[in-house]
């Protein structure tokens, strides 16, 4: 997706009021396509998992900022709706973050997620030991980075992770008054609450933060449901795990049986499955290039050369 339109599209949907926008892990660039496929929205490629899955590195600081952009870059242009990236602690200073701003426009990236963390000491979301930079430090990330998007894309989304209330330097009322800051002082587009215990210090925190504003509900128990967040103001619902959990469970649970079973299993997999359309073939995940590239050796190759396409049909896939 052209950025611009990738940016414009993201504005538009975390604006939206009265349907929810979900956001979602696109585990890799064709699954990417599959939830394209069936309705998604927006995507969010997290630095442990989906960078984790290509290159097996947890998330502890180790990702490089061009190893996060580049398969974030990736996702981005294989889909048409609008991906963003988890920007991390910024990667550095203010021109880390300026570069992370001007890399993610130039690869389709249509916003970043930056959080407060200090940069030693980086972990991921509900890990023991989390800690918070300063609010000096940390308003200056943000102020970097949308200073950098409004000279270059304003429709870029710059989102604030407010990890201040499971942080051991931190806390719940603190949170408050920091995620004010990053909206107010700092501009973000968006901010967001990691760990809210309770659905009054969901209202409360919805009430500090005017603008687009979403949770994470790892400490809601059961999560709130779409209704239960449009009701408290909250159109944006940030759900990036599901996509794996199934995968995961899917792959397992047909990789166990193929070791007990062999092709039986498949066999059976196609049978019990046989109206998905990917099973079924009515959709398939890829081939224009695969077209393209016969169209143009059409238009360069000589006949002689082009003859090897009746020589060598290819199966048929449908």
């Amino acid at each position: 997706m052209p950025y611009k339109e990738a940016t414009a599209r993201l504005q538009e949907l975390i604006h939206r009021q009265g349907q929810m926008t979900t956001v979602l892990h696109p585990p890799s660039a064709s699954l990417a396509r599959v939830m394209e496929a069936a309705g998604a929205e927006a995507g969010f490629v997290g630095t442990s998992g989906v960078v984790g899955s290509y290159t097996g590195m947890e998330d502890v600081g180790t990702a490089t900022l061009n190893e996060c952009v580049q398969i974030a870059g990736w996702i981005a242009r294989s889909v048409r709706f609008p991906v963003m990236l988890d920007g991390d602690t910024g990667h550095g200073g203010i021109m880390a973050v300026r570069r992370m701003i001007e890399d993610c426009i130039r690869e389709g990236i249509a916003g970043v997620r930056i959080d407060d963390q200090p940069i030693e000491g980086k972990r991921g979301t509900g890990t023991a030991g989390m800690e918070v930079q300063s609010l000096d430090v940390v308003l200056t990330r943000y102020r970097a980075a949308v200073d950098c998007k409004k000279e270059l894309d304003p429709d870029f989304v710059v989102m604030a992770q407010c990890y201040v209330a499971e942080a051991a330097n931190g806390g719940f009322e603190e949170s408050l008054v920091r995620m004010k800051a990053y909206k107010e002082v700092a501009d973000v587009d968006w901010v967001q609450l990691t760990a809210p215990r309770s659905v009054d210090e969901v209202k409360r925190a919805r009430a500090a933060v005017d603008g687009p504003f979403s949770i994470m509900q790892g400490y809601m128990h059961p999560p709130l449901t779409n209704d239960e967040l449009l009701a408290l103001g909250i159109n944006l619902a940030w759900m990036p795990q599901p996509t794996h959990a199934v995968t995961y469970a899917a792959l397992y649970d047909f990789v166990k049986d193929y070791m007990e079973r062999g092709t039986g299993a498949w066999t059976d997999f196609q049978e019990q499955h046989k109206e998905n359309p990917y099973i079924s073939g009515a959709l398939k995940i890829g081939g224009a290039q695969v077209a393209k590239q016969r169209e143009l050796e059409e238009k360069y190759l000589s006949q002689d050369s082009l003859e090897k396409y009746q020589r060598s049909t290819g199966r048929d896939s449908s």
